[in-house]
């Protein structure tokens, strides 16, 4: 196969109707890289990043930081793509103590979502905007399709708001969200699914407090994202880095003076977010989420 066959597959939504779907084409986009790159370029500031250079069949583009702590290699992930989807469908008995489970669902999650960006990387560089766009199409469906496996019932979607004044109901807003969970169709959870929270941040928290002030409720509001990392050149030429897109200033002070959100989760977790105050009481890790905190949030 040639890039261009992936990079066809990963703008046809249509092909990722189910779990199966992103599992066979990671499967695939790893196999094809094992031996089909031009080259694999190192960050210069932090090496366990690299990034993916295609062959002159895609322009030699180069691709998005890849984790190479969470990129799964292909002879791994034939084993690891069906563990993934077997853990998800039993992810009530499995030991939440194990922390090879939680590193799989991490890992297989990272792995599966990058290799679609990874594709669309592919793309002219005139057409970035609509990777970006497909990639965080394709995220916000996959992480829905994940919920659904475990057995959370969620949606996305217009949810039509009550507006309440004094106990009484006005009038009904409409209301755009990327993840609306349910439990006995009462609403449980509204949450915002993105790739990175760059340019997104502020709008998360200011929906969780204007969705709140408009109805007079408390409804627990999630983020879930795939990373906060995007390339850099450096000084030296043809060399490359990465910068951090998440903003711990913002974060803190929405969190202490606004309203805390319910829980922000990443697959790719920056090292500060696991040691600076604030950060790490309310950042975790995508598992935290499947494993026991949707479960406390349904109830």
């Amino acid at each position: 196969m040639k890039i261009n066959t992936f990079v066809k597959h990963a703008t046809d939504k249509s092909k990722f109707q189910d779990l199966k779907g992103y599992i066979s084409f990671c499967t695939d986009f790893l196999d094809y890289i094992t031996d089909n790159l031009q080259a694999i370029i190192v960050s210069q500031n932090e090496n366990n990043y690299c990034f993916y250079q295609y062959k002159k069949e895609a322009n030699f583009q180069i691709t998005r930081p890849i984790n190479t702590n969470l990129m799964i290699n292909a002879e791994d992930f034939k084993k690891s793509g069906n563990e993934f989807l077997r853990i998800l469908r039993n992810i009530k008995d499995i030991n939440n103590r194990d922390k090879s489970i939680r590193e799989l669902i991490n890992n297989s999650t990272y792995t599966i979502q990058q290799s679609i960006g990874a594709a669309l990387d592919a793309l002219p560089a005139g057409k970035s905007n609509t990777a970006r766009k497909l990639n965080g199409d394709l995220f916000e469906n996959f992480i829905r399709i994940i919920f659904l496996e475990i057995g959370i019932t969620c949606k996305s979607g217009v949810a039509k708001i009550p507006v309440i004044e004094k106990g009484e109901e006005l009038f009904k807003m409409s209301y755009q969200h990327d993840l609306i969970i349910e439990n006995n169709e009462q609403l449980k959870a509204i949450g915002s699914v993105k790739t990175s929270s760059k340019d997104r941040i502020d709008k998360i928290f200011i929906d969780k407090f204007l969705y709140n002030k408009l109805t007079e409720t408390q409804t627990p509001h999630i983020a879930i994202f795939l990373n906060d990392v995007q390339r850099k050149k450096t000084k030296k030429e043809n060399q490359y880095g990465i910068n951090s897109t998440f903003l711990p200033g913002h974060f803190k002070g929405y969190t202490i003076k606004l309203n805390p959100l319910d829980g922000v989760y990443y697959c790719d977790i920056r090292p500060n977010m696991k040691t600076e105050e604030i950060l790490k009481d309310h950042i975790k890790t995508f598992d935290h989420l499947l494993i026991t905190d949707i479960w406390k949030l349904i109830k």
